[in-house]
């Protein structure tokens, strides 16, 4: 998933003195600070399907999870100059793609209902173990969604908090950075959530033992 701006442009002469596939990261944001597209189409290429996956929990739609991810990734290219590397280049990406879901989240009230299928679900579709029994895979499968439609439920600040750290796995000062919170403010954040979907996991087990 390559900006559009990116596409079809040589790379400058940098780009040949850094094996791009090896390199770290910030020798690649150097190169592309420079202008070196080719550096930036590899951050890209590392970058992207991470931040899809936490931009469609927020935005619940995948056509409108693609177009705020490519948005997030132009902002970055136009705003390299100005980049200072206070921060991990990824998290200042996700920060410009999470601030970019929650503005179009915000105001748009969702139904518990709605399930987000996560990236780890797709392609387990498409590997599925065949040694797991039926019963067992429908019993994993109404689990995920009963967990996705619990963090769905949650308001998108909060939901945000626990996309980053417990499902995509960030420690808890990349997720509070990516917020622009400081770590005490989103560990409390987190806790809120963490508390709310106990209750709505609890809610779900109660009505399913009711039936």
């Amino acid at each position: 998933m390559c900006p559009a701006e990116s596409s079809a442009v040589d790379s400058s002469p940098a780009s040949t003195v850094v094996p791009l596939v090896t390199a770290d990261e910030a020798a690649l944001v150097a190169l592309a600070r420079a202008g070196d597209r080719a550096a930036f189409d590899s951050l890209v290429r590392r970058h992207a399907d991470g931040l899809y996956a936490v931009v469609v929990r927020l935005c619940f739609d995948r056509d409108e999870a693609e177009e705020v991810t490519q948005e997030a990734f132009l902002r970055a290219w136009r705003g390299l100059p100005g980049f200072r590397g206070d921060a991990r280049f990824f998290t200042w990406l996700y920060r410009i793609g999470v601030n970019e879901a929650r503005r179009r989240a915000d105001g748009r009230r969702r139904g518990a209902d709605v399930v987000v299928e996560s990236l780890d679900e797709q392609r387990e579709h498409a590997s599925r173990d065949r040694s797991i029994q039926p019963a067992d895979r429908a019993e994993r499968a109404d689990l995920r969604r009963t967990l996705d439609a619990a963090i769905t439920a949650l308001p998108v600040d909060q939901r945000a908090a626990v996309v980053l750290r417990d499902v995509e796995g960030l420690s808890t000062a990349e997720a509070a950075a990516v917020l622009g919170l400081h770590e005490a403010a989103f560990k409390s954040r987190l806790h809120r959530a963490r508390k709310r979907l106990r209750t709505g996991l609890a809610d779900h087990a109660g009505q399913r033992g009711a039936s």
